[in-house]
């Protein structure tokens, strides 16, 4: 089991779009199965629900879910959403300590692969919803505050600057 270290708010992989995995199967070799492992291990770890591959450093479109029962991994995701919003709680590994109230909408589904070239469909609503759509996000580039108003988002940098130093 190799459970990787998150990576924090600044550090800049996190703000950087991840790359598709590309190739054949047959390309993608034992690296992409450690990284689905490293995934799989680091989200199962307590108070998990979601991890991105930018998140433990490595900037490959894969991120891994562990929520309600729910184990899994999808590689170059792609995100719907229903048209139906709400607010929620929300935190970030990569932002520790902070929640907010971030509105989502209420169903997404993605669409991917798994290891060995097969489809994945993974559909959620509540609390799977904004897994989904917030680790997709992190395949962006994209923070959870970035979805704030401009004063929530610029008390939580403060917040978080203020305990980190």
């Amino acid at each position: 089991m190799t459970v990787q270290p998150i990576r924090l708010l600044g550090d800049p992989v996190l703000r950087t779009a991840c790359d598709p995995v590309t190739g054949s199967v047959t390309d993608w070799g034992p690296a992409l199965a450690r990284l689905v492992d490293d995934l799989i291990d680091t989200v199962q770890e307590p108070g998990r629900a979601g991890l991105a591959a930018n998140q433990i450093g490595v900037g490959l479109a894969v991120f891994a879910y562990n929520l309600d029962g729910q184990l899994g991994y999808v590689i170059n995701p792609v995100l719907t959403v229903s048209d139906d919003e709400e607010d929620g709680p929300e935190g970030c590994l990569s932002i520790p300590g902070v929640t907010a109230l971030r509105r989502r909408a209420t169903r997404a589904t993605v669409t991917g692969t798994d290891l060995n070239g097969d489809p994945v469909t993974v559909t959620g609503d509540g609390e799977m919803a904004r897994v989904l759509q917030h680790e997709t996000g992190h395949l962006r580039g994209e923070l959870f505050i970035d979805g704030l108003d401009r004063r929530d988002r610029a008390q939580i940098l403060r917040s978080f600057r203020d305990r980190a130093s």
